[in-house]
């Protein structure tokens, strides 16, 4: 796997509630590149499971939202 087969940025969102600012949902867009031919439904089906088996998720499960994206195309 290239070193650059998997990038990732978040974004974090806060609410003020009351007079502090709290982190509430955290957004995270994944740019997958994977090599050709690989099967598209393994990358679709571990993409579906990715909040549940996601440690740090997990973490925040019922205090902060993690949602995410992914742009997948085959690697060059």
């Amino acid at each position: 796997m290239a070193a650059d087969a998997i990038s990732a940025t978040a974004e974090g969102f806060n609410e003020m509630r009351g007079r502090v600012p709290v982190l509430t949902r955290i957004h995270v867009h994944y740019v997958l590149r994977v090599p050709p031919g690989a099967p598209r439904e393994k990358v679709d089906r571990a993409l579906a499971t990715h909040v549940e088996k996601c440690p740090t998720a997990q973490s925040l499960k019922g205090a902060v939202e993690v949602t995410f994206d992914a742009d997948v195309a085959e690697a060059d």
